[in-house]
Parts: structure tokens; sequence; C-alpha cells
């Protein structure tokens, strides 16, 4: 690898060539380049020292950050310079978000703008389109086997309806994210399609072995992603006649970052993405980017090089473009990827807090906090800087990720805990007391596990509660889902709606007769919008009218105060009552008490919760109805109704 000087020498003549002017209008990219390079040049060599190209290929990277910025709107370098004024933009308590697929919630790009008011009434002015790019029908995991990563598919439009869309948001002041996936392209992308060819330099951008001497090794530790419909992480490919890893399912050929060529080659895609205006990409499965026998293949050390490796890139050519790592992985995994050390909250901006999101769900089916409290002293190590998305659920499955220790902690047995939380949420499940209506997904015979799909209205009791014409398990279901999204609105972090929870859609049974989605029980909460169904937003007492009018309120509630900003100012309130999940939020001498009554009983208080982390207010104004309460003694109480919720400030 080059030596600093070196370093600095080639750049400048990268520079030079390619006609920048380093002193007056391209002076702030060329100082980002420079200050960024020595990490830039020390990540790189982490992982490509001994690589034989590796000083060619390095400043081949330095030429598509240049050539990256080259091409960047005037317009989006000023929404860079305007971000970078804000401190870090991506905390603050004005933005909520939505995630929605684009033909299933509006038809195509051409027709979402027409969907903004509606979403900008609700309070949402951040968007997460699911998948767009490129992939084959029967064979796109929901968009995420990528067959072209520039190219908008058909069904969706055209690159140029994103950018029209992207620059009306940007001027409704919304936010843009997208996806990329890294891991892996579908078997028809450009790349695999010349692999499958015989082009050894395109072999080399996957895993490819003539014989399963090597695949056998990665086997025998790799676990299964979907034991179901894919098991096993390799696939025979007869045109080829190699196996190829197929980690996720046999058409997504995974990518082989040992070559770092593909790393050139996906960073410039990432920049693309950039260049399009993103505002945040959300990097799918970023966990297994990096393969090595012997280990799971999953958060390994030289996976974090190369995502700290793409935030400093990132942070040169396209700086107002934050990054999301979708990594669904144990507590003490996912703060690695906020990055550790030296990177500390310089890896990945976002993460999900999947562990919180999954714990709310075993909140409802047990009406007890003691798990979900047990994993709050690694949940709230995230470091400043940084933030979650907060979610009741999303287009995926939901996964019980939480530590075994974590549950033994409460009391309970984790094998029986997880049997009865599966039980719960399936319909099939043999807690027939259960209001839930959801299924299994992914469940593996051998090791017991098994995830839940569902939307977060049936999964609340609404489906069941509809079909018998019970008004009052109507009411509780909505209370149900209102608490549900209060709570990881006001938890910390961009909340993220998921589209069709806002008007309380239930499962979407259709999938079962297209043959295209009926192996994926994921597609019944991944609903078509009926607007019609939608207009009932304005019938007044209406079942989507009152839960589209309650988040709305919820997300007006946490604009209104900028202590809901992400400033890692969450403390939690011991557990004064088993059934109620109280935190409190705070901000110089401003503190806000966020209660959740997770029991279908009243659940009482003793007003000495109010007095123990702090000198106790006096009174206190509930934000949610506007109700005003008077502390009382320590040995009096606050109710909160059956799925209640309270967000108090002393008044």
């Amino acid at each position: 690898m080059a030596t600093e000087s070196l370093l600095h020498q080639k750049t400048k003549e990268l520079l030079i060539a390619a006609g920048l002017d380093e002193k007056k209008k391209d002076k702030a990219f060329v100082s980002r380049l420079f200050f960024h390079l020595p990490t830039i040049h020390r990540l790189f060599a982490e992982i490509y020292a001994t690589h034989p190209e590796a000083e060619s290929q390095f400043f081949e990277l330095i030429q598509s950050l240049i050539k990256g910025y080259l091409v960047r709107e005037k317009g989006l370098q000023k929404r860079d310079e305007e971000k970078a004024k804000k401190d870090i933009w991506f905390l603050s308590n004005q933005l909520a978000g939505m995630s929605l697929y684009v033909d299933r919630f509006s038809g195509n790009l051409k027709s979402m703008p027409k969907k903004l008011p509606y979403l900008e009434d609700l309070g949402v002015n951040f968007l997460h389109l699911m998948p767009i790019f490129e992939s084959p029908e029967g064979e796109s995991d929901g968009g995420y086997a990528v067959s072209d990563f520039r190219k908008v598919d058909a069904r969706f439009g055209t690159l140029e309806d994103l950018i029209s869309l992207r620059k009306k948001m940007h001027a409704k002041g919304m936010y843009l994210m997208l996806d990329i996936v890294l891991n892996h392209t579908s078997h028809h992308h450009e790349w695999a399609q010349k692999a499958k060819a015989g082009d050894k330099y395109y072999q080399d951008f996957f895993y490819t072995y003539d014989n399963r001497w090597i695949p056998n090794e990665f086997d025998a530790t790799m676990p299964d992603i979907f034991p179901e419909s894919s098991p096993g992480n390799f696939t025979w490919n007869e045109e080829m006649g190699k196996w190829v890893m197929t980690v996720f399912h046999s058409y997504q050929w995974d990518l082989n970052y040992m070559n770092p060529v593909v790393l050139r080659e996906m960073l410039e895609n990432i920049l693309f993405y950039g260049n399009l205006g993103v505002d945040l990409l959300r990097i799918d499965a970023p966990a297994f980017i990096w393969k090595k026998t012997g280990t799971a293949s999953q958060n390994l050390s030289e996976a974090h090089t190369l995502l700290r490796l793409i935030k400093q890139c990132v942070q040169v050519t396209t700086p107002g473009m934050a990054l999301l790592g979708e990594a669904i992985v144990a507590p003490k995994e996912i703060m690695k990827y906020f990055g550790t050390d030296d990177f500390l909250a310089q890896e990945c901006d976002f993460a999900y807090n999947a562990t919180q999101m999954a714990l709310q769900w075993d909140m409802l089916a047990t009406g007890e906090t003691k798990i979900m409290l047990n994993a709050q002293h690694e949940i709230l190590q995230k470091p400043y800087g940084t933030s979650w998305i907060t979610y009741t659920r999303c287009h995926d499955d939901i996964g019980l990720g939480y530590d075994d220790y974590m549950i033994a902690q409460a009391g309970k047995d984790p094998y029986q805990h997880r049997k009865f939380m599966k039980e719960y949420y399936s319909y099939s499940g043999e807690q027939w007391m259960s209001p839930a209506r959801g299924a299994l997904f992914s469940s593996n015979p051998k090791t017991g596990d098994a995830r839940i799909s569902g939307t977060l209205a049936s999964l609340c009791g609404l489906e069941k509660a509809i079909i018998e014409r019970n008004e009052n398990s109507i009411a509780q279901s909505i209370q149900k889902i209102l608490m549900m999204q209060a709570h990881s609105i006001f938890l910390g972090g961009l909340p993220m709606l998921f589209y069709g929870d806002e008007i309380g859609y239930t499962n979407d049974y259709s999938f079962q007769t297209d043959p295209g989605k009926s192996y994926d029980n994921r597609w019944m909460h991944r609903p078509v919008i009926d607007w019609e169904k939608v207009s009932k937003v304005e019938v007044e007492g209406s079942i989507e009218n009152r839960v589209f009018t309650g988040v709305k309120k919820l997300l007006k509630i946490r604009k209104q105060k900028s202590l809901f900003s992400d400033s890692s100012n969450i403390s939690w309130m011991s557990p004064q009552n088993i059934h109620v999940a109280g935190f409190i939020r705070k901000l110089g001498n401003e503190r806000v008490y966020c209660l959740f009554n997770f029991s279908d009983k009243v659940a009482n208080l003793t007003w000495y919760a109010f007095r123990e982390q702090a000198e106790g207010p006096q009174k206190l104004i509930n934000h949610w109805d506007g109700e005003e309460f008077e502390i009382g003694q320590d040995h009096e109480n606050l109710s909160l109704e059956p799925y209640g919720f309270m967000i108090l400030e002393p008044k």
C-alpha cells in the first residue's frame, strides 16, 4: 500500500486530472477528501493490504469518490450544507417516518405525489420506499433480489419518476429513504449472467466452487436463514458448472467482498443512490457481507470494517446521506453497528431497535415488563450521535430476538416462554383465549425457532373483534394499537410507521392465491391499500378514523417537545408495577414521564415513582387527553386504564 506522501501526491494528481478547483468552488469537497483520506486508506488496508492489486484498487476507489462528487446536483450540495448546520440533523423530534410498498400503497411512483398530502396530514415527513429497483417477478424476495441497482423496476415507473418524486418531497420538507442490498444480487444481474457464461472475472464477484469441499466447510458452521423454503447455503448452477453461495434464496447470489473490485462497484452504487437525493440509505443485511469458514459468517469484524470504510466514503462525496444498518441481531451485536473504539458513532448512523420492538410484543402477550427491563442495560449503550428506528412492526416478520438470559432473569423458562409467545400470536396456536390473529413464519423444526407474521391490528386483536362484531373488543384493540404506537413514538429515535397500520389494516390473505407470494406469509401484513377504505378516516367514529386521528395526535405531541429528539436522554423508571412500563425523557430542566399499562386490567402506580429519580413535581398534565393530576402521597396511586398510556409533564 502507498506511503502517506505518495497517497497525497497521487490523490492530488487525480483531483487535477478531474479539473477540480480546490481553492474555490470545490474547496469543501477537497477538504473533506483529504480529511478522511488517511482513515479511508487505513480501513482499506485492514481488508485488502495483502491483495495483489491493493494499491491500484485503492486509487480506483478514490477516483470513484471524485466521479460521484462531480455529478452531484448543486441543489443536493446545498442540502448537504443545510444539514451540516443542524449539527446531527437526523436526531430531530420533527422527523416521523412511514415505510411502504409503492405499488401496494399508490400503484406507482407517478401517483405517489398525490398521496403526499395524506401523509403530511398524518404528520409523516420521512418516507421509506420499499425496494423499487429491478428484480425478477417470482424471484424478487420482495425486491431484495436486485437484477439492476440503477434501474427502477417497470412495475413502479422510471428513474425519472423517482427523481421527480424526490424533488417534490424535498420541496415539501420531506425526506427519502431507499434500500441497497450489499450482500447479494439476483442471479439475473449482469454480473451473475457473465459468471454463468464462464467469465472468470465475474465469477470472482461471487463465492463459486468447482466441488463441495469448501461449501461443506462453510455449511458446517453457517445456520440456515430460511430452513423451510431454502435450506443450505449453496446452490449448484448447471450453466456455470459450479457451486455458488446463496445464503438467503437459491436465486440470490452472495457477493464476495474479498475481491476489492466488488467493494468499489457497490460503493459506486451507494454514491449513485446518494446522488439520487436519498437522505437515509438502508443497508440490507449488513451482518452477512463477510464470510469465513469456521464461523457463522455473520457479524464478523471485517463486515464492520467494510461498513466503516463505506461511511467514510459517503461523508466525502454525499455527506448529507445517513446510513442505516439493517442488522436484526442480538442486542450485544447490534450495538457494534454504531461503531466501537476509534470508530464509536462512525459506522452506521441508524439501526433498528429490533430488540425493543420484539419486547413490546412480549409485554403485550404477557402483560408483564420484567423481560423488557432486563434488556435495557444493553439497549441504552447506544452512543450519542446515532439513532434508532423505532417501530411496532415493519415489512418483515417479528423475531423474538432477545436473549435467553433476559427471560431466565424474569423467572421464566426460555424454551417454554418462546413457545407461549409463538402460540399466543399464531391463529393455529394452542392459546385459544388469545385475541391475536397471526401466523408463524420460517419455523425450524430442528431448533423450535419461529417468527411471527401479521399486521399490527390483527396481532392486537382487531381482526377477531371485527369478525365477532364485539364493540368492546374493537375499542380495546384500538387502545392496544395506540398504546403500542405511543410506546414506539416516544421511546427515542426516528419513529417509523408501517403503511396500513395508521388506519388499522387487518391481515390480507389474498397472498395465498398468488404463486409468487403464497410461500411467504409475510405478505399477509403487506396490504394493497384501498383508498375508499382510507377515506373512512373522515368518518367520525369509524375504526379508520379512531386509529388515524390517534396516531396523528401522537406524532403531533412528539413534534411539540424538543426533548423527544434523540439526545440519548431516556431513563427507565424502576418497576413499581409489573404491568407498567415507564420511562423519563429529559432535556435540561424539562422532563416528561411516559407510562404504558400492558395489562388488560387497571394498573396502579404509586406517586413515589415520580419522586424516585429527582425532586418530584407537584402537578402533572397528560398531553394525551389534557387531564391534570395533583401528586399524592407515596401510599396513594395513579391509575392507568387497561392498555392505557399517559404522556405526563410537570406543570
